[in-house]
């Protein structure tokens, strides 16, 4: 007899084997099986389990702990009577197969399916059984103890599924007149949920028809001032026609008029990230978007901005920070994606998060057309109608967010990488806005709101020296701040003590899931061969600025090659320009963080005898 496989995500994560519960293991094990079967029957990469167990921060025996973690997985099914293999390997990492066995996942889109179908065949009785069939199978939130982030971010698309479901069951109950037995589940809906419109739509409705008016309008009322103190809107037109016929009593507003009910609309998405803490200067930048918000106003288009500069200069930050500010400007709502641009192995899939903003727009599974162009389609004609606000954030190719941009309407679109963005976006045309390094000053009024003004006034010093070891850079500021805040017990000199050792100071900036070593790696890892070993060898010379000369030496290419090797550095933001001469006579600054990074690249990937002969044909091209 063939064991069959239960296995259930909507709630705490379960497994059942022919009914006897499954011991998954600890936190690891858990976030590993949870990790693949969110992607169940698609392979997930050994990379996106890692970032999902240590957030950007994994040691060194990641892949290793992870393979122990799968063994441990299938010894268990195994050993509670699954004689097929649950678990399989499949180049660049694991998938988890679930055809044949149960998941409470699909099956709850299966059968949310079904009842949009009944509902559609059968009436709302019919209907509305099937959807309490659906939402039954939710056990509490879903994936409930699994911290990682990473997880977390995917198991918000799954509850918005299951706040639509619910919205879609009290719709048909309310046409079949059960509005007394509604309202505790609404009212507990839009407590936890108070900026879900339809919700409290359907709340409004219940109680008016209980014969409860003033408190219906009450109901409105503080609807109202809820939106416009934390949205700075209006509540929409559905809401504003339905409050208007509750304060007339309309007869429309009967159980035997289906009408009465509001129509469920598009869903207002709020999908920006945490706002970040403690942000400080970039005024003239944030001029700059402000323009932004004026520019989504006017008739015509879009109004795009892109965000470029180094790893750690503090894109994500700003772009966070700003969509905050200016979120209000956009009653429709606010989109996020993380494109991870510089993760050669996870660039984003345009239609893949297309189907994620569309479902977050209020398209149910079954109108997302199965063709990437109709989709797309689809997309633009919804922006078309609305006024939102939408962060690409860390985008690498820039051909692929094509399919994410407007056509038209009046939206706003911040971009955020590190490569020039070109002509790529075709008629769109970017305002482009490069974020450079913070001066003394502002580094050290960042260090100071995270850390205290009492402590870094101590040792005023200490904290100008900490400044410059950060060389500005706002990722090395806040983890070096970071590391001061956890330990209480230290001086701003003992941590400057520790950076000004070059050969530790790497290991230093990295606190949590801020690591400043992860970032450059993958700058690193986009370059082409050429470019890569020049960045590579300056790191073996400490070279602080060279020229085409000294670059055509180092990689025993021609000028011109070596030029275009050194340019596309600059493009990565791997390097800076230090004067401003003619194209054969530039000089090239070479950062330290880089530095201290291709010196590490360099011991790994280049034999130790290539030093001296480095050394000996520069010292020729300089002389």
């Amino acid at each position: 007899m063939t064991t069959s496989l239960d296995l259930r995500i909507l709630g705490p994560i379960e497994a059942y084997c022919d009914g006897i519960p499954v011991s998954l293991g600890g936190p690891r094990q858990r976030t590993v099986l949870a990790a693949l079967l969110l992607n169940a029957d698609r392979v997930v990469s050994i990379e996106r389990i890692t970032e999902a167990l240590w957030e950007g921060s994994p040691p060194a025996t990641s892949k290793t702990q992870i393979a122990i973690c799968i063994a441990a997985l299938r010894k268990t099914f195994k050993a509670a009577g699954c004689t097929k293999e649950v678990i399989a390997t499949s180049a660049p990492g694991y998938l988890i197969r679930t055809r044949g066995q149960r998941l409470d996942l699909r099956e709850f889109a299966e059968r949310l399916a079904a009842a949009r179908e009944a509902t559609r065949k059968q009436g709302a009785a019919r209907g509305a059984e099937e959807f309490e069939a659906a939402l039954e199978l939710w056990r509490g939130p879903a994936l409930a103890g699994i911290t990682s982030q990473v997880i977390q971010s995917q198991v918000t698309q799954l509850d918005e599924q299951r706040l639509v479901a619910l919205e879609e069951r009290a719709r048909l109950r309310l046409e079949l007149g059960e509005h007394g037995s509604l309202i505790t589940e609404l009212q507990n809906l839009v407590e936890e949920n108070p900026l879900r419109e339809q919700a409290r739509g359907y709340l409004m409705l219940a109680t008016y028809r209980c014969g409860r008016r003033a408190q219906a309008c009450e109901l409105y009322r503080e609807t109202r001032r809820l939106f416009v103190e934390e949205l700075g809107i209006e509540p929409g037109p559905h809401l504003q026609a339905l409050h208007e016929s509750i304060l007339n009593d309309d007869p429309a507003l009967s159980v035997r008029n289906r009408s009465a009910v509001p129509e469920p609309h598009g869903s207002v998405p709020a999908q920006l990230p945490a706002n970040t803490a403690a942000f400080t200067g970039r005024e003239p930048e944030i001029a700059v978007l402000d323009q932004l918000v004026s520019g989504a106003e006017a008739d015509g288009g879009s109004a795009i901005g892109y965000l470029i500069g180094e790893a750690g200069i503090g894109k994500t930050s700003l772009a966070t920070w700003w969509a905050h500010r200016v979120g209000h400007h956009f009653p429709d709502g606010q989109l996020f994606a993380d494109l991870r641009g510089r993760d050669t192995e996870h660039k984003g899939d345009p239609y893949r998060i297309l189907d994620g903003f569309l479902r977050a727009l209020g398209v149910a599974d079954e109108r997302i057309p199965a063709e990437p162009g109709e989709r797309g389609n689809l997309y633009r004609s919804i922006l078309a109608e609305r006024r939102l606000l939408l962060v690409l954030d860390d985008v690498g190719q820039h051909s692929k967010i094509r399919p994410l941009l407007p056509g038209s309407g009046r939206c706003a679109v911040l971009i955020t990488g590190t490569n020039p963005i070109g002509e790529v976006l075709g008629s769109h045309a970017p305002e482009r806005i490069e974020l450079a390094r913070l001066d003394e000053q502002q580094s050290l009024a960042l260090i100071t709101k995270i850390v205290g003004r009492e402590r870094i006034g101590a040792q005023p010093e200490a904290a100008a020296r900490l400044t410059k070891l950060c060389g500005g850079l706002p990722l090395a500021l806040r983890i070096a701040a970071a590391k001061l805040t956890s330990k209480p017990h230290w001086t701003v000199q003992r941590l400057v003590d520790r950076l000004a050792d070059p050969g530790q100071r790497l290991n230093m900036l990295s606190h949590g899931g801020l690591d400043l070593r992860s970032r450059l790696r993958d700058s690193y890892r986009q370059l082409d061969d050429i470019a890569a070993r020049l960045y590579r060898r300056l790191g073996m010379l400490e070279l602080s600025e060279f020229t085409v000369a000294m670059a055509a030496s180092i990689l025993e290419l021609g000028a011109e090659e070596a030029e275009n090797a050194a340019e596309r550095l600059i493009d990565a933001q791997l390097l800076r320009i230090k004067n401003a001469g003619t194209p054969g006579n530039l000089v090239y600054e070479f950062p330290e963080f880089h530095r201290l990074y291709a010196r590490e690249r360099c011991r790994i990937e280049e034999p130790p005898e290539q030093d001296a002969e480095l050394t000996e044909r520069i010292v020729s091209a300089i002389g």
